[in-house]
Order: C-alpha cells, then structure tokens, then sequence
C-alpha cells in the first residue's frame, strides 16, 4: 500500500483520524438524546407539579447535555475507538495496513493524534464550561426536583461548625439558607496563645445582602480581660464579618461548580478553616486532569483489544469493550468514595484506576504487536 503524504499526516493517518472523531460524535449525539429521554420520563411529573417555566426547563436539559457528556466521555470515546477499529478489522483493512510495512506502534499515531485532540477538548471543557453546566444542573435538581429530606442532604443545616480563619471560629445551631439566617450563633476569637480574646452570642442572624453586613438579634458580647471580663449586650447589632453566610454550609456540589483557579482558592480556604470535605474537593479537583489523560489509555487498550480480526466479528470485541469501560467506571467510582470516607489520599485514589489501566494498556500493546 503506497503511502502519500498529506502534509505532516499521510492519507491513512488522515483517514484513521477522521474515523476516529466522526465516530466519537455519532455516539454522543446517539446517547445524550437516550439519556434526556429516560430524564424526562423520570422527572416529568415532579416538574408539572412545580409548574416549572419551560425555559428553565430547556435550559436543565443543555446544562444536563454538557455535564453527562463529560461524565461519560471516556464510556463514550473506548465504544467509538472499539466499534470503528473492529470494522477495520473486519475489512481486512489492519492487515492492509500493517503488510505495507507500516508498524503496530507506527498504526497507532492517528489514534494518540485523536486522543489528543479529545483530551484538550476535554480539559478546556472541565475547566471553564463544566463547572458552570454543573451548577445549573445542579441547582435547578436542588431547587425544583429535591424534596426536604433531600435537600437536608445536600446542604448541612443543622449544628454547623465553622474555623473562619486560624484563630475564628463559628458555630450555628439551625441554618435557613433560603432566608440566609441562623438561629443560636456563637463566634469565638482566640489569640496567637490559643487564649480567648472576645466571644459574641446571638439568638438570630441574619444577612443583608444589599448592605452586605449582618443583622444580630438578642446580641451579647464577651470580652476577655486580664483581671475582669467586659460584658455588652443589644437587642439588635449590625456588624460585617469576614465570611460568607452561605459558606457556613456549602453544597455538597459546591467544588463542581467552580473553575481551576476558584476551586484551587475554594480549597485553600477550607483547608484554613479545617473543613472536613476536603478529600471530596480534592477529588474533584484531580479528576480534572486524570479524565482528559484517561482519552489515552481507553484509545491504547481500546485498539489492542479491537485490531484483531475474531472469529465472533465485532460482537466479542463490544462485548469485552463494555466490560472493560464499565471495570473502569467502577474503579473510578470505587475510589473516588474511598478518598472521600476513608484516609486513602485523594491524589492516590483519583489517579489508581489510570495507573491500573495504563498497566493493562501496556501489556495488551505488547502482545497487539505480536
């Protein structure tokens, strides 16, 4: 078979490569339609009962189009890689290819060229466009779809603890985040000594999201001093404090929701405050990377298992296809919980299933050249 270049890329190259997109964009554009369609079967009714305007409705579903695209990309990406391989196989057309003197790790250059391409998509995506189609997705479930029990879930409302900074801490014994109030606040200022500075007490606070300051109601202040303490109290005191009322109880989708640099100062913040969530930010956070470097493996493993041509056609090579991407989901998730519950690193859990798999990548390369 002649090979005629076609700039940096030869005719074949060229014709892998297109292969290799097209087929990746037919399969998403066939399964986010199957996935809207379970959605609004499931959520139809919930969504008449609220009388929610179509608009925002149509607006849910482009936000849930971006965010399950991203979520399932790498299921999506190792079935297109899988199903177009085997075809070639099929064809004869590997064989063609590899008898003109063309090398197994030569044939793989249009498919690392094409993983390439989606990893970068994949990455510019989960940095600047999936975060704001998570909050969307999230939000209109949260605000339209969750019932109490299930928003009690999702934003801690109750005995919340709080280290704004080193030596500031908050406690709140029942949080309103609709009303953006606080019933029996306490908040605590210690010294460089771990001593007690001042402590304030409120039966209600409120904030004022015009004047961005807060409202105490039943206020009562207590400084600490060297021989006697100094006791003041007002029936109603507006102050400003150096945090958020809403970052009492953050979402559980919070770092979702956030871009690099914002979930990066996100997690700083908490990390100062000694949050207990942080595993699970960092989870997030790591996943941004190790999903677009995932397009490599799954392609790798993807054409080792598909470029044979069985003698069960392309249904074995489907058949091990899907087992594979779904073991790979299933370690991912495995891991992703591990991280979040247990004391495995984050950094550990989120990148185990990549090394795991860039192992069996390796080995199922060696013997494709075989």
């Amino acid at each position: 078979m002649q090979k005629l270049k076609m700039g940096k890329l030869t005719i074949i190259d060229k014709y892998i490569l297109n292969r290799y997109l097209a087929t990746f964009s037919v399969m998403l554009m066939l399964f986010i339609p199957i996935g809207i369609t379970i959605d609004v079967a499931e959520k139809v009714n919930r969504m008449m009962e609220n009388k929610i305007p179509f608009g925002k409705i149509a607006l849910y579903y482009l936000d849930f189009t971006i965010y399950f695209a991203n979520l399932l990309f790498p299921i999506f990406l190792f079935l297109s890689v899988i199903w177009f391989t085997s075809k070639l196989a099929n064809n004869t057309e590997i064989i063609a290819i590899l008898s003109s003197g063309i090398s197994f790790t030569r044939f793989l250059r249009p498919y690392i060229f094409g993983a390439t391409i989606v990893s970068l998509f994949s990455l510019l995506m989960g940095i600047f466009i999936v975060p704001k189609a998570s909050e969307g997705f999230n939000n209109f479930r949260y605000n339209y779809l969750k019932g109490s029990s299930g928003k009690a879930q999702i934003r801690k409302n109750s005995n919340v603890f709080r280290q704004v900074n080193k030596t500031d801490f908050i406690h709140v014994g029942t949080f309103n985040h609709d009303a953006k109030m606080a019933f029996n606040f306490s908040y605590e200022k210690f010294d460089a000594n771990n001593k007690m500075v001042f402590k304030i007490n409120a039966d209600r606070i409120k904030y004022n999201p015009i004047k961005k300051n807060f409202s105490l109601y039943g206020y009562k202040k207590r400084t600490i001093g060297p021989l006697s303490d100094k006791l003041e109290s007002k029936p109603k005191m507006d102050t400003i404090f150096q945090f958020d009322l809403e970052d009492l109880t953050p979402t559980v989708y919070v770092a979702e929701t956030l871009s690099l640099h914002e979930l990066s100062s996100f997690i700083d913040k908490e990390r100062n405050r000694g949050s207990s969530n942080i595993s699970s930010y960092l989870v997030v956070y790591y996943k941004k990377f190790s999903i677009p470097v995932s397009a490599f493996i799954l392609t790798i493993i993807a054409v080792a298992v598909s470029s044979m041509k069985r003698r069960g056609g392309m249904g074995i090579n489907l058949a091990i296809g899907i087992a594979l991407a779904f073991t790979y989901i299933f370690f991912d998730k495995i891991f992703g919980v591990l991280a979040e519950k247990s004391s495995i690193p984050p950094l550990l859990a989120v990148w185990t299933p990549n090394v795991l798999f860039g192992t069996l990548a390796i080995y199922l390369l060696r013997n494709a050249k075989r």
